[in-house]
């Protein structure tokens, strides 16, 4: 397997960094946060789907905080017109003859975009919304205009109940249930909705626009030819269960495969990085039938370097982890150690850093990182 390079390596480690903290900051969010990396990455959209008061708009807002670009929100109604999202014509160019829309401030000039209660839309702006989240253009009249949108997110509280909302629903190609956090947990919401009162923003880990763009040019270098097979059975698979799969939907599904792939530091995809794929129903019924088929092909995978969401755990276990590390080091201090072994721990000392970036806990990350970085110095004066 090809390295990765080492600025895509510095970027997916700020893009990692800004998801630990929100996962920090979101209790019970850990699924949405990383499918809003996955698809920050992959440039697709994605769908929110909750009951009011599930932190659907906060987790977009914190993930604009931290994104260093221009973001903008609405809240859509039966009575949202085109001018709302779009902007006014400009009324000095109307006046020479040329029909230009002053989009200052509106969503042809955002990065991220969230479009709050989106199954509202009404006729006269469908059409428009249509294009802007299938092909990021923008088109109005004769003028028309690529977007510079790196993620869009739709939310709302119920799914769509007629044909030409389908259609819109249709155009977010992954989509994630955004439900209250277990009792269990509450306490903790608690604590982490008070301390996110008084943190200071300077604190918190950002990347840029620029960063994310460079990221998403990078998804077509990723070799996705060892998994394609087993990918086009998945997709079978559904069909015949049930599931509308379209050939649009499965091409484009691929790019998160290659997000998944390349968020774990890895050039090449593997089987496990369909588990994207959990997240592509259409209805609540859907639901556990296609996890079902899906995590089939996941589980038996036993290839490193696996996202944490493939396996469902909330994050690598530090101490295990730990021991590899011990264990790699040991072998790499062997005199009778072979040049051909030593290769062999370079590339899993690689992915072990890779899983050791998306540990949460700091004390835990720093503990394992540090036996870590010192294997790598031995290594790197070899």
């Amino acid at each position: 397997m090809a390295s990765i390079a080492p600025a895509h390596a510095l970027l997916i480690d700020k893009l990692n960094q800004v998801a630990r903290h929100l996962k920090n900051t979101f209790v019970g969010k850990d699924d949405i946060i990383d499918l809003m990396c996955i698809c920050l990455v992959g440039r697709e959209n994605l769908f929110l789907l909750g009951p009011p008061g599930t932190a659907k708009s906060a987790l977009v807002r914190a993930l604009a905080q931290r994104l260093q670009g221009k973001t903008f929100e609405y809240l859509l109604t039966r009575f949202t017109e085109p001018n709302e999202l779009f902007g006014p014509f400009d009324i000095r160019r109307l006046r020479e003859g040329d029909l230009v829309t002053n989009t200052e401030g509106m969503l042809p000039e955002a990065n991220l975009v969230f479009l709050d209660e989106l199954l509202n839309a009404n006729s006269a702006i469908l059409n428009s919304l249509l294009m802007v989240l299938n092909e990021r253009v923008f088109r109005r009249g004769r003028e028309t205009r690529p977007l510079p949108a790196l993620l869009m997110v739709g939310a709302s509280n119920h799914l769509p109940e007629d044909d030409a909302l389908q259609a819109l629903f249709d155009r977010f190609l992954v989509r994630v249930h955004c439900d209250y956090v277990a009792p269990t947990a509450l306490a903790e919401v608690l604590e982490a909705g008070w301390n996110l009162e008084a943190q200071a923003a300077a604190d918190a880990p950002e990347i840029s626009a620029e960063e994310i763009l460079h990221l998403q040019a990078a998804i077509p270098t990723v070799d996705l030819r060892a998994v394609r097979p087993a990918y086009a059975d998945l997709i079978s698979q559904l069909r015949l269960a049930g599931l509308p799969v379209s050939d649009r939907r499965a091409v484009k599904l691929q790019r998160l495969l290659a997000a998944s792939a390349l968020l774990c530091q890895r050039t090449e995809a593997i089987p496990s990085d369909m588990w994207v794929l959990r997240y592509i129903w259409d209805t609540d019924e859907q639901r556990e039938v296609l996890a079902g088929i899906v995590d089939a092909v996941v589980r038996a995978d036993e290839a490193p370097a696996q996202h944490p969401r493939a396996t469902g755990t909330e994050a690598p276990n530090a101490d295990t982890i730990f021991q590899e590390v011990a264990a790699l080091t040991a072998q790499w201090d062997e005199p009778t150690t072979s040049p051909a072994e030593r290769t062999v721990i370079k590339d899993q000392l690689r992915h072990l850093n890779g899983r050791c970036q998306w540990l949460t806990n700091d004390v835990q990350r720093a503990y394992v990182q540090a036996p870590l970085d010192a294997l790598w110095q031995k290594v790197l004066q070899a």
